[in-house]
């Protein structure tokens, strides 16, 4: 009875061993191959064999992470200045991933993801924020939402160094003080009424400028009406002296011209009274 408890727990143990020197690695980690401590490779996604009791196996994560910093669901605050003094907060997260050929580079000098973070990506990333931040006035740094999100993200990219990549680097808040908030609302309000008023005396401008043009193209219908008529009567004033300057000077050239006129304009009839002594008028009779 014995004997068989002693060869049954033996068989057990052996098993418990055979099964123990197979393990997987999922798609997304990497494997580190420790033989007694030390490295001896990295172990692709798979099912692999390691001998008992002598090797070991950490797994490390090549998938993306992200780091958080803001003043939500108590991650560490990042507060910071603008080059104008204002105080602000900021909801900051930066994506990371492990290269595949750098996982034996993360264990040896960081032992795990959470050490690699802390070390590389938390020491570096929010001071150089802060340091862009403080290139910004307060408004410009809501103005220029976008430019100031490509200038984090690049210092972010370029300043943090080691076994690691910096995906993507978020500004997805940034709270003012409630008095510089209410602040900026009434300064924009003034502006947008100064830009109603700016419309509205361009509007009047225009509105004044057509009128002139109408008036000044009325006034130059009327002149030019009054041209024409003083041109006409002009005209016709030359013409009539021209003509009268003629026949004169027909009449000169031509006495008898005259009695021809009478005569052809007169109806054949006598006069009813006549002054004694007086000539019957067209009538020469030598």
């Amino acid at each position: 009875m014995r004997l068989a408890i002693i060869t049954g727990a033996i068989a057990l143990a052996i098993l418990g061993t055979a099964f123990s020197s197979f393990y997987t690695i999922d798609q997304g980690q990497r494997g580190i191959l420790l033989t007694n401590g030390a490295y001896t490779s990295n172990e692709d996604p798979g099912l692999h064999f390691k001998a008992p009791f002598f090797q070991s196996v950490v797994k490390l994560s090549t998938q993306q992470q992200t780091a958080y910093w803001g003043f939500e669901n108590e991650r560490p605050i990042m507060e910071a200045y603008s080059r104008d003094q204002q105080a602000a907060k900021m909801l900051v997260s930066v994506t990371y991933h492990v290269p595949v050929d750098q996982v034996e580079q993360v264990y040896a000098q960081y032992g795990s993801l959470a050490v690699l973070e802390e070390r590389t990506v938390a020491r570096v990333a929010p001071q150089t924020i802060k340091t862009v931040f403080g290139q910004y006035d307060a408004v410009s740094v809501i103005q220029s939402r976008s430019k100031f999100n490509a200038e984090v993200s690049k210092a972010v990219i370029d300043s943090v160094s080691g076994p690691v990549v910096i995906d993507a680097v978020q500004i997805e808040n940034i709270d003012f003080s409630d008095a510089y908030e209410q602040a900026v609302e009434a300064r924009m309000t003034a502006q947008v009424e100064v830009q109603k008023q700016d419309q509205n005396l361009l509007q009047e401008k225009i509105k004044a400028e057509i009128a002139v043009t109408q008036a000044r193209g009325r006034a130059d219908s009327v002149k030019a009406e009054a041209d024409a008529n003083a041109y006409k009567v002009k005209a016709e004033g030359v013409a009539q002296a021209d003509a009268i300057k003629a026949r004169a000077a027909a009449l000169g050239a031509n006495p008898l011209l005259v009695q021809l006129t009478q005569a052809e304009r007169w109806n054949g009839q006598l006069p009813a009274t006549m002054i004694p002594g007086g000539a019957v008028p067209l009538l020469n009779l030598q």
